[in-house]
């Protein structure tokens, strides 16, 4: 067995909760006894150990051979997912209707025909109710080998029903998986660029949008036709940093599942991603009565929703919490507040409980930063920041690459670390000349940090309130607005011009705009 097929056995060993390692072992144990059954004594093994060395193995179960191994764990691998296959089966729609169809391949290969279409009839029903579409579009053609083979002499009446069927399945599956894929490559652009830096960036994502973008009426998409429509164009105005109209189709994704809850039980990581976007929208926009009312919504998800089964839902619900239970610290500029949540998120992150990719970490870390940075710890701060910018790949999620050597800048630079901060802005230019990412913004904080060793004190207030003005005229630029998106530089300038804390600062803002 490969080393990666080997990681992977054991990553499944780790992820498996109590209850399905005490069903593993009943379902082994069910026709023999655990002593006559190698792959479970590995399973022991690994279970306990947590980690595959093969030498101990070796000793420890003297029955297996070297030789034997390979063929062991790839069976042990089989059985794991057998198991958790059956356990899932009560709370996994889809899966209930594959049963479904194996259960009438069955019947089919006994001769009982009959018997086969009835049962893949009433799995076509589960399949189309729950908008599987290319489920039920599986199970049609099953249906069309029995009839096509004149088996049950009704194929007549069944020829023209079946084809027409067909034709609509495959119609809602097509324009489905074009709103799905457009959906899905915006999303993967974004990753690559962030948001839109200037006309050339926004000409060529509309370009890619609107040459991709399916003709067809909103009002004749099935559910999940609806669904992924809204995605798409919420990301298009999402990159284009135009959030009014990115707010409306998110709430619209959201709002689908709300009116139709029988959707939102079969489909709920899509919801859960759908509100995750609202809040993302409306932090952006500093919506902040909407944005606690849609995150109230959040938090009350597990009271709606049994999360005890779904590793993959609670992973997600917990992801989309501490993200915007931090962006709501930083709208309400309650830095200080927010660093209650660090240790048990980073306890999530460090056991790898949810297999958060290593994007999402990325930007926890940055996140991390910013509270530290906030609340005036730039000691703890600069820690996270060197987890972010010492990556080995240090093209993975450039945004992020970018505004955490500029936040390590500043960082450093309250600490009074001058020296350091002029080697560290010419490390950072080149780095972002490499990357091509230069804007206006970056060149204004650049010229002022390096300047900033052979200021004087008193020099230094004025430099403050030149850098605010020039970067206040910059916000108003739709291209540069994607700097303040990241860092809140212009707070961090006036809570130096004005010596009050930067938390002090964006509190003092958000109270503001809550009191109009």
């Amino acid at each position: 067995m490969p080393k990666q097929k080997t990681d992977d056995l054991v990553a499944l060993i780790r992820s498996l909760t109590r209850a399905e390692k005490r069903h593993f072992r009943l379902f082994v144990k069910r026709n023999q006894s655990s002593e006559d059954i190698l792959f479970l004594q590995l399973f022991d093994f690994l279970e306990k150990r947590g980690e595959y060395e093969e030498d101990i193995i070796l000793k420890k179960i003297p029955e297996v051979k070297k030789s034997q191994l390979s063929n062991l764990k790839a069976h042990l691998y089989k059985q794991l997912l057998t198991s958790l296959r059956l356990l899932s089966t009560k709370n996994a729609n889809d899966i209930q209707i594959r049963e479904m169809v194996d259960y009438a391949r069955v019947l089919y290969n006994k001769g009982l025909y009959r018997q086969a279409l009835d049962m893949l009839e009433k799995a076509k029903g589960r399949a189309k109710l729950g908008n599987y579409h290319a489920l039920a579009l599986e199970i049609l053609e099953f249906e069309k080998h029995i009839e096509g083979q004149y088996i049950t002499r009704s194929i007549e009446g069944r020829a023209d029903s079946l084809a027409a069927e067909t034709l609509e399945l495959t119609r809602i599956i097509e324009q489905t998986h074009s709103f799905s894929n457009l959906a899905l490559q915006l999303y993967g652009l974004y990753l690559k660029v962030g948001y839109v830096r200037n006309e050339k960036d926004a000409q060529e994502v509309k370009e890619f949008f609107y040459s991709k973008l399916p003709k067809t009426d909103y009002k004749n998409l099935d559910f999940m036709g609806k669904v992924y429509y809204n995605q798409a164009h919420m990301w298009y105005y999402h990159m284009n940093q135009e959030f009014a109209a990115c707010y409306r189709y998110a709430q619209r994704w959201v709002d689908l599942f709300e009116r139709e809850t029988d959707m939102l039980e079969l489909h709920t990581p899509l919801y859960l991603k759908g509100l995750h976007n609202l809040l993302s929208t409306l932090y952006n926009m500093l919506h902040y009565k909407r944005y606690a009312e849609v995150f109230d919504s959040l938090m009350s998800f597990p009271e709606r929703f049994d999360m005890a089964d779904d590793n993959n839902i609670e992973g997600l619900y917990f992801l989309f919490k501490y993200i915007h239970a931090i962006q709501k610290h930083f709208i309400e500029g309650t830095f200080s507040e927010g660093i209650a949540l660090i240790p048990e998120l980073m306890e999530i992150i460090e056991n790898d409980q949810y297999n958060w990719d290593h994007h999402r970490i990325l930007v926890f870390y940055y996140r991390i930063a910013c509270l530290y940075f906030g609340s005036g710890d730039n000691d703890n701060a600069i820690t996270y920041l060197n987890l972010i910018i010492n990556q080995k790949n240090p093209d993975y999620r450039g945004d992020i690459q970018v505004f955490a050597r500029i936040l390590n800048l500043i960082a450093h630079f309250e600490m009074g670390n001058a020296q350091l901060v002029e080697y560290q802005v010419k490390s950072v230019y080149r780095f972002l000349s490499k990357m091509e990412d230069i804007g206006a913004v970056h060149r204004e904080v650049f010229r002022f940090l390096r300047r900033i060793p052979r200021m004087r004190e008193q020099e230094l207030r004025n430099e403050f309130i030149s850098l605010r003005e020039k970067l206040l005229k910059l916000e108003a630029d739709p291209f540069e607005r994607r700097p303040f998106l990241y860092l809140d530089i212009i707070s961090w300038l006036e809570s130096k011009i004005e010596d009050r804390q930067v938390q002090d600062v964006i509190r003092a803002k958000f109270l503001g705009r809550v009191e109009r």
